[in-house]
C-alpha cells in the first residue's frame, strides 16, 4: 500500500523499524504528525523473549526515538511501566489517536504475520485510515518475490541468489560473477583450531538509558530465559556502524574460511554478530553488502570471504523473508515428519552431558546469539533426530536469539532446520551424526559420550539417533535422492548393527 507523503497522521514505528529512512516517517510531515512507539507487555510475553533480547530492543527504541526528536519529530514515547499502558499496540495506538486527536495511522510493514492481521482489523476498529507502507529496506520487494516465484515447481535460494547479484551489481564484473562461479561455500568449511587467535565483535557499555532498561527488564522479565548481564549490544545507528566497520577490518578477511567451525571457548570466531542490527533496522543491508564488497575490490579482503558475507545478506535473509510472506500463514502449522515428542527441558536449562548441546545452549543463554552452524547442525539437528514437535522448536528459537524474528526464523527453523515442510525449502533434511560436529568443533574433546563409538551406553547419540531418524521416516524420505546412499548405506549393515541402533535410540529416547 502506498501513502502520499507529507500527510497529518500517528506515524507508529515499531521496535524492529529503527531506520530514519524508514517509510512511514517519509510518508508523515514532521510538523503536522506525531511519532509513537510503544514498549509494550504483549509484544515481550508472545514468546518469552531471552532478557538480553528485550533489553536490546527496549533500549535500541528509547535511543531511537531521541535521534528522531533531534530530527525534528514529535514523539509519543510509551514506556512498558507507564500508567495506562494497555500492553498492546492496538490499545497504544487507540490511546494516542485520542492524545493527539489524529485521523490517520501510518505503519511501515511489521515483520511478523500476527502483526500484520491486528493491523488489518484497525480501520474498523478505530474509525481512521490506516496506511501499511511497503518496507523497502529490504532490497526486494515482495511482489517482485512472489512473481519471482510463480510457476517454479521448486523454489531453490542458490537460483533467487544469483538473480540478487543481477540485480544489484554486488560482485558481478559486467555480466559475470566475480570470480568466475557464484559461490564459494565449499571453501568456507575449514575447522579451526583451538591456538588461533580470534577478535572479539565490538562491546559497548551501558549508558544510562541502557542501565535503567536493564533494570526494568530484570524487575519485570527476571523469570525469562537467558543471562542479562553482561550486556554489551550496541544500541544506536552510530554505534552499530561502529561494531560492523571493526568486523569489515579485524573479521571479515578469515571470515569465509572459518564460518562454520566451532569453539568451545571462542563464541564469536570471525562472525561480524550484526544480525541482530540489521533486524532492528539500525543497519541497511544493501549498505553493509556494498561496504564489504569495497573490500574484496580493494584487495584487502578475499572473494571467498566477500562472497560468503553477502551472499548471507543478499541471498539468504532476502530469500527467507520472502519466502515467509509467500507461505503464510499456514506455514507454521507444517510438519511434514509426523514430529509429536515435547520439546525437553534441556534446551533452557542446558543440563546435558552431551558437550555440544550444553555448550551451544550455555552460549546462547549468556549472548543471545549463536551462530548458524550452532543452530542448523547441533541445537536444530538435535531436535530433528529426536523428532521434536516443529512449533515447539520453532519458538525456542523466536525466544532465545537477539536476531530473531518470525520473518526470518521461521523458514530457517521449520524449513531448513527441520524440515517440516517437506522440502519447500531445502532439498533434503539438515540431518548428521556426530562425525560432522566432531570435524567442525572441538565440542567432542573431554565429552561424556564417545564419538568414534557407533551404539550403545557410551557412544555419541548422534550416530545412532542419526540412523534411527533415517529408519523412522523411511516411507517421507526414502524417495529423496539426496539421501538414497545412506539409504543403501544402512541397507549393508549387519542386521545386529541395526538391531543395536534401535536399541540404543529406543533407550535413549527413554530417558530424555
Amino acid at each position: 500500500m502506498t501513502c502520499s507523503s507529507g500527510v497529518s497522521a500517528l506515524v507508529l514505528v515499531l521496535g524492529d523499524q529503527l531506520s530514519i529512512p524508514l517509510a512511514a516517517l517519509r510518508a508523515a510531515d514532521p510538523a503536522k504528525s506525531v511519532v509513537l512507539m510503544a514498549e509494550v507487555t504483549a509484544e515481550a510475553t508472545y514468546v518469552r523473549h531471552h532478557k538480553k533480547k528485550i533489553a536490546f530492543l527496549f533500549s535500541a527504541m528509547r535511543h531511537f526515538a531521541e535521534a528522531l526528536r533531534d530530527a525534528g519529530w514529535r514523539v509519543d514515547y510509551v514506556r512498558l511501566d507507564d500508567a495506562g499502558n494497555t500492553g498492546t499496540l492496538s490499545g497504544e495506538t487507540r490511546r494516542a489517536l485520542a492524545r493527539h486527536g489524529l485521523g490517520r495511522v501510518i505503519v511501515t510493514h511489521p515483520g511478523e504475520w500476527r502483526v500484520l492481521e491486528d493491523m488489518r482489523s484497525w480501520p474498523a476498529a478505530f474509525g481512521v485510515p490506516v496506511d501499511i507502507l511497503d518496507d523497502d529496506r529490504f532490497i526486494f520487494p515482495l511482489p517482485d518475490f512472489a512473481a519471482w516465484a510463480a510457476g517454479r515447481k521448486q523454489l531453490r535460494m542458490e537460483f533467487f541468489y544469483r538473480d540478487m547479484r543481477r540485480r544489484t551489481g554486488l560482485l558481478m564484473d559486467g555480466v559475470e560473477p566475480a570470480g568466475g562461479v557464484w559461490n564459494f561455500d565449499a571453501a568456507n568449511r575449514k575447522p579451526a583450531g583451538a591456538g588461533s587467535i580470534f577478535p572479539d565483535p565490538a562491546q559497548f557499555p551501558p549508558d544510562a538509558i541502557t542501565r535503567e532498561v536493564l533494570d526494568l527488564v530484570a524487575d519485570r522479565f527476571g523469570e525469562h530465559f537467558g543471562i542479562l548481564e553482561p550486556f554489551w549490544f550496541a544500541v544506536t545507528q552510530a554505534a552499530a556502524e561502529q561494531a560492523f566497520e571493526q568486523f569489515l577490518v579485524q573479521s571479515l578477511p578469515k571470515f569465509g574460511d572459518y564460518q562454520d567451525a566451532m569453539l568451545r571457548s571462542q563464541r564469536f570466531l570471525f562472525h561480524a554478530v550484526i544480525g541482530l542490527y540489521l533486524n532492528a533496522g539500525l543497519l541497511d543491508p544493501l549498505s553493509v553488502c556494498r561496504a564489504a564488497e569495497a573490500e574484496y575490490r580493494a584487495g584487502r579482503a578475499p572473494l571467498n570471504a566477500v562472497e560468503g558475507f553477502i551472499r548471507q545478506i543478499i541471498g539468504w535473509r532476502e530469500y527467507v523473508r520472502g519466502f515467509y510472506w509467500l507461505n503464510m500463514p499456514g506455514y507454521a502449522l507444517e510438519n511434514a515428519l509426523g514430529a509429536t515428542r515435547d520439546l525437553p527441558d534441556l534446551y533452557w536449562s542446558g543440563e546435558t552431558d552431551m558437550a555440544c548441546l550444553r555448550a551451544c545452549i550455555r552460549q546462547t543463554a549468556e549472548e543471545a546469539y549463536a551462530h548458524h552452524i550452532q543452530r542448523l547442525m547441533v541445537t536444530g539437528n538435535f531436535a530433528l533426530l529426536v523428532g521434536i514437535e516443529p512449533s515447539q522448536v520453532h519458538e525456542w528459537y523466536l525466544a532465545v536469539y537477539a536476531d530473531a524474528y518470525e520473518w526470518v526464523e521461521l523458514p530457517n527453523t521449520l524449513g531448513m532446520s527441520q524440515f517440516a515442510d517437506g522440502g519447500k525449502l531445502a532439498s533434503k533434511p539438515y540431518a548428521a551424526s556426530g562425525n560432522y560436529i566432531h570435524k567442525m568443533s572441538d565440542y567432542c574433546r573431554g565429552c561424556a559420550y564417545d564419538v568414534a563409538a557407533k551404539t550403545g551406553a557410551s557412544a555419541c547419540p548422534f550416530n545412532y539417533l542419526y540412523w534411527d531418524f533415517l529408519v523412522r521416516n523411511r516411507d517421507r524420505l526414502g524417495a529423496n535422492p539426496r539421501l538414497a546412499q545412506s539409504y543403501r548405506t544402512y541397507d549393508k549393515l549387519p542386521e545386529a548393527r541395526k538391531k543395536a541402533i534401535g536399541q540404543s535410540a529406543e533407550a535413549f529416547l527413554a530417558r530424555l
